[in-house]
């Protein structure tokens, strides 16, 4: 009964709460999006069917310590590069093209996104790479620095390779902010981090401009056809691209705007938004609850960062604090992302809003992620949280 109640008490209920209110929203999200009559499918039923694999997934998770997932993370890592692959030489009745995209196997269950995992699986990687890294070299250098630099980047620049063979431009940038995430906390020193930072922003600006104003140079000398740039000009004048890639953010914007401060209410939707319950389920919930909705599930997602941040700091293992800090640099990419997106703060990329957009693999993936928190949380709660009295004891 003792082993009992400590295992109740190990237990992250603060998470599930948290989880708990996600489900709420996504639920209530997707029933609204699909009532618009886009598809004839129940996405709800679905949404929820993939909650209950989600929870299965993290029961399984945290039945492993983080030694175990130490000596796994490469072979997980592996594995995801096989994914990566055979989605790429499948034929297309497995792995069809979808919106431009080869990224999906088709299964009897649904459609199956293997970088969804290769998100989770990298985070692992990386937190094993930084740990040995640390364990083997006390004493730091800028050389030492720039050797730990280029695993980070050499672990994480293979499957981006392969992504972006599929197409998935979101999916990388994602893989590149949990880089970020990790460049910053794994202690290389900003000798280091603020001139790449630098260039990086620079060239990325620089890129833009190209694109707005000279995308014959890119045209010429790196063979960019020009179409591929619709996005960039669809964000910055969606009104000139109205039917066509403007098309979705007008939506949006109209479907936000006319949700003022309170909203129009459950089910009182106006504004057709297509992919509603995905990748634009954001502006449905701004529609029918206005700045406060919105502002309420952002404050979620606060919170649900708050948790990990609460989480890195508590641990006293640096492989948990860096897995804590791939997911939320993970985490708050995509909502900042899917989020600005969808108000004309940054361009489309396809990126789901995590917990609430319908799709089984993101929601699988998240829940593998969140697993690690639960499995950090359990194991090493004896020390974490206790205080030197209880333990001394």
């Amino acid at each position: 009964m003792d082993n009992l109640t400590k295992k109740v008490d190990r237990f992250d209920w603060t998470l599930t709460l948290i989880l708990f209110l996600f489900f709420l929203v996504s639920c209530a999200g997707i029933y609204s999006a699909q009532s618009a009559g886009q598809y004839k499918d129940n996405f709800l039923v679905r949404q929820a069917f993939w909650y209950v694999v989600g929870a299965v997934i993290i029961s399984v998770t945290i039945l492993f310590d983080s030694d175990q997932y130490k000596r796994l993370s490469w072979y997980l890592y592996g594995f995801g590069l096989i994914l990566l692959i055979g989605v790429l030489v499948a034929p297309l009745d497995i792995a069809p093209i979808r919106n431009g995209a080869k990224s999906w196997f088709i299964t009897p269950v649904g459609s199956i996104q293997p970088s969804e995992f290769v998100k989770i699986f990298l985070i692992l990687t990386l937190s094993h790479v930084a740990t040995k890294h640390h364990e083997k070299y006390l004493v730091k250098t800028i050389k030492l620095d720039f050797w730990l630099l280029l695993k980070l980047g050499i672990t994480t620049g293979i499957p981006i390779f392969f992504i972006m063979k599929q197409n998935d431009l979101g999916t990388s940038l994602v893989l590149l902010s949990i880089l970020v995430g990790f460049i910053i906390v794994t202690g290389i020193t900003w000798k280091i981090i603020l001139p790449i930072f630098t260039t990086g922003a620079s060239l990325g600006a620089f890129i833009i401009y190209l694109v707005v104003q000279r995308p014959d140079i890119l045209e010429k000398y790196l063979h960019v056809q020009e179409y591929k740039f619709n996005r960039i000009y669809a964000w910055l004048d969606p009104f000139n691209h109205s039917s066509s890639s403007g098309y979705h953010l007008l939506k949006s914007l109209s479907a936000i705007g006319s949700g003022l401060i309170t909203g129009k209410g459950f089910g009182n939707r106006e504004v057709y938004i297509p992919e509603g319950h995905t990748d634009f389920i954001f502006s449905v919930i701004g529609e029918e609850y206005g700045f406060v909705g919105g502002s309420i599930v952002i404050g979620l997602f606060f919170l649900l960062i708050y948790h990990l941040i609460k989480t890195a700091l508590d641990t006293n293992e640096p492989f948990n604090t860096y897995i804590c800090t791939g997911i939320i640099s993970m985490l708050t990419f995509h909502v900042f992302q899917n989020v600005g997106m969808t108000i004309q703060v940054l361009p489309i990329t396809g990126i789901p809003l995590p917990f609430i957009s319908y799709g089984g693999s993101s929601l699988m993936g998240n829940m593998f992620a969140m697993g690690l928190v639960y499995s950090i949380r359990f194991h090493h709660r004896n020390y974490m949280f206790s205080s030197s009295k209880s333990l001394s004891s």
